[in-house]
């Protein structure tokens, strides 16, 4: 099975290896009909610390790293 791949925002690199990633996703309400705006945060291996607040990067699943991290970091999404 394939792994998922998202793309979104950098919001957080305090952590040593770790990226907050915040993710957003847009879909349209069942009964209203108005396209809803929904954002996820996911936390993110980054081996290199290479990436900083506002990057906008591609993040896939992977074996967990840590209690929160299930992510690691592909490259930039430009």
């Amino acid at each position: 099975m394939p792994k998922r791949i998202l793309t979104g925002t950098v919001t957080s690199d305090q952590n040593a290896q770790t990226v907050t990633v915040s993710v957003e996703r847009r879909f349209t309400h069942p009964v209203l009909k108005k396209t809803i705006r929904k954002s996820k945060k996911y936390r993110a291996h980054d081996a290199n610390e290479q990436f900083k607040i506002g990057d906008k990067v591609r993040i896939q699943e992977c074996a967990p790293v840590s209690k929160t991290k299930r992510w690691e970091v592909l490259s930039d999404a430009s």
